[in-house]
């Protein structure tokens, strides 16, 4: 089974999924929002990709502070996490996510990725560094 990699943010969420042996994450898509708080599509797209690549749980970034705190953005994820958890009937797992976006900026940059064309791709490069994380994670532990 595959497992399902979510960076969000307030306009995106980055989407990922591994390969079917659980190793590597793979980038998706990004899907964009018209508003924060309009999560309809939002989670009917997350639900269609989960079913088709048939994934058994969801990893979704989990943006603590450098402190290891949990700041409002971090909240915003847990509700997130709540209304994921309820649509798909997945589990959700939250992974710390602090400097996915840094390490994904990074990549680009470093690939040789015009700065106006980053901005489409980033969260998708960031959902592929929070899942490898956590697949790396999980075959270690």
């Amino acid at each position: 089974m595959r497992i399902l990699g979510l960076d969000h943010g307030s306009k995106t969420v980055g989407v990922a999924v591994s390969d079917e042996l659980q190793i590597t994450a793979q980038g998706v898509e990004t899907i964009v929002r018209e508003k924060e708080d309009k999560l309809r599509r939002t989670l009917a797209r997350i639900e269609e990709l989960a079913a088709g690549y048939e994934v058994s749980a969801i990893v979704l970034g989990y943006p603590k502070n450098m402190d290891n705190t949990a700041g409002p953005r971090a909240k915003k994820v847990e509700e997130f996490k709540a209304a994921l958890e309820r649509r798909t009937g997945l589990p959700v797992i939250l992974w710390d996510e602090r400097l996915s976006t840094v390490s994904a900026e990074r990549t680009l940059m470093e690939s040789g990725v015009r700065r106006e064309n980053r901005k489409a791709v980033i969260d998708k490069i960031a959902a592929v560094f929070i899942l490898q994380n956590y697949l790396d994670a999980k075959k270690q532990g």
